[in-house]
C-alpha cells in the first residue's frame, strides 16, 4: 500500500512539474496582469517573427514569409515557452516594388520601428529578444542591426536565429525535391511548407501561370548591384511551386523547429551576453 501511494504521489509531482504554462504565448493574447507572469516564464525572452508583404509567385499569399516565420515560432514555443510578438511585416523589399501587393517602407522607418520595438519590449521587462527571420530580403539588414546594438548602451540583448543547414539536411532536401534548378522564392520548398499549415492559401493550379526560371539578364564579373534579383527573377518567383508536397514541408519545419527550440533554451539560460555587453559598454566610454 505504501509503495502504491508513493508511486501515485510521484506521478502527481511529475505531472505538476511537466505541465506546460497555461497562459498564452502570443503577446496580443495576454492580459496585462498576465504579462508579468509571461515575462518570468519566458526567462524575460520575447521572439519577433519577421516577415514581409510581397508577391510570392502567382500561387502563394503576399504574407507567406510572415505566416511561415510565425508558424515556425509557434511550433517551437509550444515546446519551450517564450512570448511571441504580434505580426511584424516591416523589412527590406525594394526589389519587388514593381509587383502588386508589395509594401516597401523607407530605410529609416524599417530601422526605427525595429529599434523602437526592441526598446519598448525592454521597457516592459524583456531582456532577451530573438529575431526569427522569414524573409530573404532581410539577410543583410538583420545581422547589421544586431551588430549595431553595440553603438549605444542597451539593457537588453538581441539574438538572431541562424539555423545550420548542414550537409545531411541539404542532401535530404535534394532527395525529396521533384523540381530542378533554382528554388529560392515561392518555389517547391516554400510552397511545401505553406501546404503543411495553410493549404487553403495555396493555389497550385496557378503555380505554372508565370515563369519561375532564372532569366539571367545580367553579366558582371566580381560585382554586386541591387538590381541582381530583378535581372534574374522579374516575376518575383524562383522555382516551381506546382510540384510541392506536404511531406517536404513537414521535414523542413521539423528540422528548423528542433534548432529553434534549442536556441530558445540556450538564450533563456544565457547570462553571459548581458554581462559581456555591460563590460563592453563600460570600456567603450574610455578605451585604453
Amino acid at each position: 500500500m505504501r509503495t502504491y501511494l508513493t508511486v501515485v504521489f510521484l506521478g502527481i509531482v511529475s505531472l505538476v512539474f511537466s505541465q506546460k504554462p497555461t497562459i498564452p504565448f502570443y503577446f496580443e493574447e495576454l492580459t496585462s496582469p498576465q504579462m508579468a507572469e509571461a515575462i518570468q516564464l519566458s526567462g524575460k525572452t520575447c521572439i519577433i517573427p519577421l516577415g514581409i508583404l510581397e508577391k510570392h509567385g502567382p500561387h502563394l499569399p503576399v504574407g507567406t514569409d510572415l505566416l511561415e516565420s510565425r508558424e515556425l515560432t509557434r511550433r517551437a514555443v509550444s515546446t519551450e515557452y517564450a512570448v511571441v510578438f504580434p505580426q511584424y511585416y516591416f523589412g527590406q523589399i525594394f526589389e519587388a516594388k514593381h509587383q502588386p501587393g508589395v509594401i516597401a517602407y523607407s530605410n529609416q522607418l524599417v530601422w526605427n520601428i525595429l529599434q523602437e520595438t526592441c526598446d519598448e519590449l525592454a521597457r516592459n521587462g524583456f531582456e532577451k529578444i530573438i529575431l526569427v527571420n522569414g524573409h530573404g530580403g532581410n539577410n543583410s539588414f538583420l545581422p547589421y542591426f544586431c551588430q549595431s546594438q553595440l553603438a549605444s548602451k542597451k539593457n537588453y540583448a538581441v539574438y538572431l536565429f541562424t539555423p545550420d543547414e548542414n550537409d545531411e539536411y541539404n542532401q535530404k532536401i535534394k532527395s525529396m525535391r521533384k523540381s530542378k534548378g533554382p528554388d529560392q522564392h515561392a518555389g517547391e520548398t516554400e510552397t511545401a511548407t505553406m501546404l503543411t499549415h495553410r493549404p487553403d492559401l495555396v493555389h497550385l493550379d496557378a503555380a505554372n501561370s508565370q515563369s519561375g526560371e532564372d532569366q539571367n539578364r545580367l553579366k558582371l564579373d566580381f560585382a554586386y548591384t541591387g538590381i541582381w534579383w530583378y535581372a534574374k527573377f522579374p516575376n518575383h518567383y524562383s522555382g516551381d511551386g506546382k510540384v510541392a508536397a506536404k511531406e517536404l514541408g513537414e521535414y523542413i519545419y521539423s528540422f528548423n523547429t528542433d534548432q529553434l527550440v534549442k536556441m530558445i533554451r540556450s538564450v533563456k539560460a544565457d547570462a553571459q551576453t548581458l554581462l559581456l555587453q555591460k563590460e563592453f559598454y563600460d570600456r567603450a566610454i574610455a578605451p585604453k
